[in-house]
């Protein structure tokens, strides 16, 4: 089966993948997976994967196999294979590795795979994977492309193979964006940028005039919102990815806070000050029409829409203190949900469904956490001086947040899986803030 990127996925490739063939596996079903990912504690056993050299590239830190391998690595789930115990070295994709040797150094898949020149002088990569349990092939793709997306057919092929092998989608072939922070801390300058979900290319979106914060993704689609603070009031701006094209969501007395789109990506809700209070409006994209979803005397504010559109998830102090608070879409029977101790802030609702992510602050500690939507099941993913700000990946198994450690330093962006089973740094060419993950290019 082959399949043509549609243009507007073309475009957002930045390198042009139009003609990209795909010749995916059969759908997973349940009882294919071979990972239960809600395992937690010590029962939990990432699954081993080894990921052989693919025949025809030279070696190097940019080959397909090296980009894949680091990708498992942050991966929690999946476990590369040191390269140093393969039994084998792989000459012919196209046959079987010799599995009885690779079950002997504890691999339980196999990668094999090859990358080329087609016919009309582009990129052709494959790849095998390989189940040594059982000594089939379970999935196989090949991707023809412009050789400048090499990195990117990398991502696609982790995802393929971590879809297979878990049954869940990957995150690989995604996109961050984060304000770039440069200077001393008494002057910084902050750009916004975006950057692959490993922190490879990097690009600024903005010249860094204007001081720039919380810039938001939209679930469905290729643009971002962002707070600018320039000469005039603070202005909430749509800026489209692909075209560069930017353009003011609304001028409105006063400041705005946090904004952040619905997840058909046709509204964008906020916060607003008025006087010493701040309430929740929504503001459709298509006809500027807004729409107040709070009236308190108190603080409201980092507005999120549940996956499905039917509820918000916010902070307000309405009751004495920062708390995560739950209400329907159109802002009645509001009730608050966080009950431990300290103060709950920058609430998010997971993709899934299933999740809240937040940041707690208590005793001068900053945690980042998620909780179920009715509040049980709290859990504290990460712990420091001041962490902030989480944002979930496209398939609701990870969160990145930054971590300012104060002083003349700056924040850095790292990420976590939702057990909190393991942390990473993200590496960004300069301090860092606000992540915000981007839904899948593929």
């Amino acid at each position: 089966m082959s399949m043509t990127l549609s243009r507007r996925r073309a475009l957002a490739l930045t390198g042009g993948l139009a003609g990209l063939a795909l010749a995916p596996a059969a759908p997973l079903r349940a009882q294919e997976r071979y990972i239960d990912l809600t395992i937690r504690g010590g029962q939990f056993r990432p699954v081993s994967v080894a990921v052989t050299n693919f025949v025809g590239e030279a070696d190097g830190p940019h080959r397909v196999g090296a980009i894949i391998t680091a990708n498992f690595r942050r991966s929690v789930f999946l476990s590369p294979v040191d390269p140093k115990s393969f039994p084998e070295q792989i000459a012919n994709p196209d046959q079987p590795p010799q599995l009885d040797l690779w079950r002997a150094v504890a691999a339980q898949f196999v990668v094999t795979g090859r990358t080329g020149k087609a016919a009309d002088g582009r990129m052709r990569t494959e790849f095998r994977l390989w189940d040594a349990t059982s000594g089939q092939q379970v999935a196989g793709q090949q991707y023809v492309t412009d050789a400048n997306n090499g990195r990117r057919v990398a991502h696609i092929v982790s995802d393929a193979i971590f879809a297979r092998i878990t049954g869940e989608k990957g995150v690989f072939d995604s996109r961050v964006v984060f304000v770039d922070e440069s200077g001393p801390k008494e002057r910084r300058r902050k750009r916004l940028a975006i950057m692959d979900q490993d922190g490879a290319n990097v690009k600024f979106l903005t010249r860094g005039d204007d001081l720039v914060v919380t810039p938001r993704f939209s679930p469905s689609s290729q643009d971002v919102t962002f707070m600018s603070f320039g000469q005039a009031d603070p202005r909430v701006f749509l800026l489209n990815i692909e075209s560069g094209q930017r353009e003011v969501v609304g001028n409105f007395p006063g400041m705005t806070f946090a904004p952040r789109f619905s997840p058909d990506g046709q509204r964008v809700i906020m916060s607003l000050a008025q006087g010493s209070a701040a309430n929740l409006f929504a503001m459709d994209l298509r006809s500027r029409a807004t729409t107040r979803l709070s009236d308190a005397t108190a603080i409201d504010t980092s507005p999120c829409y549940s996956p499905d559109g039917s509820q918000i998830v916010f902070e307000s102090d309405r009751g004495g203190a920062q708390q995560i608070y739950l209400m329907s879409a159109n802002g009645s029977g509001a009730k608050r949900i966080s009950f431990g101790e300290g103060r709950y802030s920058t609430p998010v609702w997971s993709p899934r469904g299933d999740l809240i992510a937040f940041t707690k602050q208590k005793a001068g500690a900053f945690s980042i956490g998620v909780m179920r939507p009715d509040g049980s099941g709290e859990r504290i993913l990460t712990e420091g001086f001041h962490n902030e700000g989480p944002t979930f990946a496209p398939n609701g198994l990870y969160v990145m947040f930054f971590r300012d450690p104060g002083g003349q330093s700056g924040a850095k962006i790292f990420m976590a899986d939702v057990f909190g089973r393991a942390e990473f740094a993200v590496p960004t060419p300069a301090w860092a803030s606000d992540p915000a993950w981007g839904p899948l290019l593929s």
